[in-house]
């Protein structure tokens, strides 16, 4: 099952509890909801934390934890889930949004690169490219969110439905070994 999983790898309630960053939630974080292993909570997280995995934002993390504390999602999923915009992924990803968002616009690519992050390329660099790429980056997010939301209540409903099954015939098998 899902949960056996997710829990072998999630961090205990303290931990996060405490962490510098997400102290600003204080009393909020003892929501037992933030805490449970089920469909809805985490396919919730999925959505919560892929859609803030694409703001542009520092604090990604302190985002998807008040999103998850407002939509009862599980807490430390929602928060890992960010993590998919790191600094390896983030040019790539960025330049993706970037470019779905010039394409939504129908405005022509410029030269937008994230491989030198500066001053100057913010000054320069986002001035024209702004709004492509944070419509992209809001486009992506939603997009992710929901695929996110629906891929996982289905795969954990495939996941109990092959333990049923599983159980089930094992269970005829042993009434069938009994006759």
């Amino acid at each position: 099952m899902p949960r056996k999983l997710l829990k072998r790898y999630m961090p205990d309630h303290e931990t996060i509890r405490t962490h510098k960053c997400l102290r600003c939630f204080g009393v909020l974080l003892h929501k037992p909801s933030l805490w449970h292993l089920n469909r809805r909570s985490v396919a919730t997280a999925f959505a919560v934390g892929l859609f803030f995995a694409f703001v542009p934002l520092p604090f990604q993390m302190v985002l998807a934890a008040g999103g998850a504390i407002l939509f009862n999602g599980n807490l430390p999923i929602s928060v890992a889930m960010v993590w998919l915009t790191n600094p390896l992924t983030m040019p790539p990803i960025f330049y993706v949004a970037y470019l779905v968002g010039a394409w939504i616009l129908n405005v022509p690519k410029g030269n937008f690169n994230f491989d030198n992050l500066s001053l100057e390329w913010l000054h320069n660099g986002l001035a024209s490219a702004w709004q492509p790429f944070l419509l992209g980056c809001l486009v992506l997010g939603a997009v992710s969110a929901l695929t996110g939301y629906v891929g996982m209540h289905l795969a954990w409903r495939t996941m109990v439905l092959k333990r049923w099954r599983r159980r089930h015939h094992h269970q005829l098998s042993k009434l069938s070994q009994s006759h």
